[in-house]
């Protein structure tokens, strides 16, 4: 082939291509420009879809919460005084306890009929209040054997136990020991007072000897210290609350000799 001949050729070809060119290029962006129509097209289709499904269930649910809210019982409020709410009373025997110590408290008002009582003493046997009738009678609560107040107190009295006897005046001390700790504080100190056991605190309690105290910031219930003066005719003459150790056995010997 000459020369001429293959220039003709190459030149048709390449015009070929360039008029092709824009024919590709047209139908790939006619292309391009149907899938985007057809993706628009299947998002719009996709969202009314669900619209319609959104739409049509939201009666029969608007429906459903209708009849729930329906068939729901309203909450009634508790009334006062309800047994839920209701404050509790105090335990009786708390009830009992606080009404025997303000009634033991009154009836020891002087001139009042001196609580009967019957317990064990040292030595054996036991003291009651009937013992001592047409007398009259001392009794001393103590907190605690052979304590150092305690022993003082009860040294006292039977330092003064032969006066005592010599105007007819009885002497007894009292406290929540067991009779064996009442035997030992008694033989320890040579005491010649009869010494009465209450563990169950129940002349304590009759004669306000017993109730709450406070030591080193602690509460608690124990024996007040507490002396009682009974007549020969078995009533209250006199009554000592929060004894003080210290000259306290003369001053019940002049109060009793003077009564």
């Amino acid at each position: 082939m000459s020369k001429k001949t293959r220039g003709k050729s190459t030149g048709a070809s390449a015009g070929r291509v360039t008029r092709a060119q824009p024919a590709k290029v047209a139908k790939a962006a006619a292309s391009k420009a149907r899938g985007l129509a057809s993706g628009k097209s299947g998002k719009t289709t996709t969202t009314r879809q669900a619209g319609n499904r959104v739409s049509k269930a939201s009666p029969d649910s608007s429906s459903k919460a209708l009849k729930m809210s329906g068939h729901a019982k309203p909450v009634r409020p508790i009334a006062a005084g309800s047994k839920g709410r209701a404050a509790s009373p105090p335990p009786a025997k708390s009830r009992k306890s606080a009404a025997s110590s303000s009634g033991s408290t009154a009836a020891l008002a002087e001139g009042a009929r001196a609580p009967a009582f019957s317990l064990p003493r040292d030595g054996g046997g036991s003291v009651s209040l009937a013992d001592y009738a047409g007398r009259k009678l001392v009794l001393f609560f103590y907190p605690r054997a052979d304590t150092p107040g305690c022993t003082k107190e009860a040294m006292d009295f039977t330092r003064l136990s032969a006066t005592f006897a010599a105007h007819q005046i009885a002497v007894l001390g009292i406290s929540a020991d067991p009779v064996k700790a009442q035997e030992a504080f008694r033989n320890k100190h040579q005491l010649s007072i009869p010494l009465l056991s209450d563990e169950n605190h129940e002349m304590l309690q009759a004669y306000g000897a017993w109730g709450e105290k406070s030591m080193y910031g602690r509460t608690f219930q124990g024996i007040l210290r507490t002396t009682i003066l009974i007549g020969a005719d078995g009533r209250i003459l006199r009554v000592w609350r929060n004894v003080r150790v210290d000259g306290h056995a003369d001053e019940v010997l002049a109060a009793a000799r003077a009564g």
